[in-house]
């Protein structure tokens, strides 16, 4: 699915750092150290991103024309 706008929780927008997030913790960095350099320190934001699974791909294959 696509990231959530804002943290069903606080709503702080978080969609914004999604594409950074996914670079580094590709590129080999600890979530936690990513998460910490960009600013989210609440428990509710960091879950939005650790839980995010990206199936986007896999629902499209479903898609009726």
């Amino acid at each position: 699915m696509i990231i959530p706008i804002r943290c069903f929780t606080c709503g702080k927008p978080v969609a914004q750092d999604w594409e950074k997030y996914s670079e580094k913790t590709l590129g080999g960095k600890s979530p936690k150290d990513v998460l910490d350099e960009l600013g989210y320190e609440r428990y509710c934001c960091r879950r939005m991103f650790l839980s995010h699974t990206e199936i986007i791909d896999e629902t499209m294959s479903y898609k009726r024309f």
